[in-house]
């Protein structure tokens, strides 16, 4: 007999109180230039496209560390800009270097706006969301 979570999966989406945007840069240059006069780094002639709007989440992967490690101590610090987005299984299968923006928050009204591309996207799915690793960028 399998399991069903199609209920868990219907309260967990709820909980995905960010609106998100998913693009793809179809040119395939994912990078950045730098301006030299502003000193600003802009998108290197990409083409992106959206691939897919709706609900998601962007959180902060675990509790950030509040003492730092002793000398010679092995520890893994989140970086600063490190973030994963929570992603309903209804949403397209993303790529590294995807973008995912954030138009609308109800948690945190300082998300809204920002971009992040995807890091890792083998970060696990679950059978009630999929999880990926995103860095912020601009």
């Amino acid at each position: 007999m399998a399991l069903d979570l199609s209920g868990v999966r219907r309260v967990v989406e709820r909980l995905l109180d960010d609106e998100l945007r998913l693009w793809r840069d179809t040119d395939g240059d994912s990078d950045t230039a730098l301006d030299e006069e502003t000193g600003e780094l802009r998108p290197a002639g990409q083409v992106s496209m959206p691939l897919w709007e709706g609900s998601g989440a962007i959180v902060r992967p675990g509790q950030l560390s509040v003492v730092p490690p002793l000398d010679g101590a092995v520890a893994e610090l989140s970086a600063p800009t490190a973030y994963q987005a929570l992603l309903p299984l209804s949403a397209p299968q993303v790529m590294v270097d995807d973008v995912l923006s954030v138009s609308r928050s109800v948690r945190d009204e300082q998300l809204v706006g920002r971009r992040f591309r995807v890091a890792e996207v083998a970060v696990g799915t679950y059978a009630v969301v999929r999880v990926v690793r995103v860095e912020a960028i601009g």
